[in-house]
């Protein structure tokens, strides 16, 4: 199976992603089976900035480069301002268009493709592509509607592709440290539950991982039982060690909200990403 990459850079980094790794991404794709054939990323190039701000340039420059030896083609377009009817200042640099152009122009010879945008635009990107007989999946983080996660075959939360981004404590990516999402409650026994990415593929999520009231705080504070309920009804991403129990059962010990911005995340439900 021959795949193409096309990464919506500025899209993923501002809704998440920052941090992500980019080589990871191509493990995502090569753990369908497939053979990365293309892999594309957009970006806006602020050019003024730069040119006035040396500490920027090379911060930039820098990020760029970490690309290029990731294997990605960069497609960079300048940032553009301009002033609206009311006087306001307004920059736009959308790379939608230019991802949605080569993905179709460059789509003849693959099977899969995978775009990393949370743009609701892509969707009728993504149905071109489907038309033509590919597999399409998505990989988002946050801002992404249900409807776009629907669209896809497959849609990848990065906040849990496991070694995609950095863990906030600074934990190897590797190890006994995850990110799951809180889902549902065991009546019975009034434990709640996580879903939880093993691996990269589609199926590679269990959805079983037992988390306790007293394994979880916030801010370094304990929670009520009606504030827990409240996080797992807003599908909140938790970080955590994974403990075996025994007879295939596992718990999440020293849990803690996943944060972006000092802003809780929150995702849709993780049927959506199936």
């Amino acid at each position: 199976m021959k795949a193409g990459i096309f990464l919506d850079t500025d899209n993923l980094t501002r809704n998440g992603g920052l941090k992500i790794r980019f080589e990871a991404v191509k493990q995502l794709v090569q753990s369908q089976g497939a053979e990365v054939l293309r892999a594309n990323a957009y970006l806006a190039v602020d050019k003024d900035l730069e040119s006035r701000d040396p500490a920027s340039r090379l911060k930039r420059q820098e990020f760029r480069d970490a690309l290029r030896q990731a294997g990605y083609h960069l497609v960079l377009k300048p940032l553009r301002r301009f002033v609206t009817g009311d006087g306001q200042l307004v920059a736009t640099a959308n790379c939608i268009l230019e991802l949605a152009v080569d993905a179709v122009l460059q789509s003849a010879p693959l099977d899969y493709v995978l775009i990393g945008s949370g743009d609701g635009d892509v969707i009728r990107l993504i149905r071109a592509l489907q038309e033509r007989g590919k597999r399409v999946d998505v990989l988002t983080f946050g801002n992404a509607s249900s409807h776009l996660l629907r669209a896809a075959d497959n849609a990848f939360s990065g906040f849990l592709v496991p070694g995609l981004l950095p863990f906030e404590d600074g934990s190897p990516v590797s190890g006994r440290r995850f990110r799951g999402q809180m889902i549902a409650v065991d009546e019975e026994t009034g434990v709640d539950r996580l879903a939880v990415r093993t691996g990269f593929g589609p199926n590679d999520v269990r959805r079983d991982v037992e988390i306790h009231l007293p394994n979880f705080t916030r801010g370094g504070s304990p929670v009520d039982k009606d504030q827990f309920a409240e996080l797992r009804e807003r599908g909140t991403v938790l970080e955590f060690d994974l403990a075996d129990l025994g007879s295939g059962r596992a718990k999440a010990v020293n849990a803690r909200e996943c944060r972006r911005e000092d802003k809780t995340i929150f995702l849709p439900p993780i049927e959506d990403e199936a």
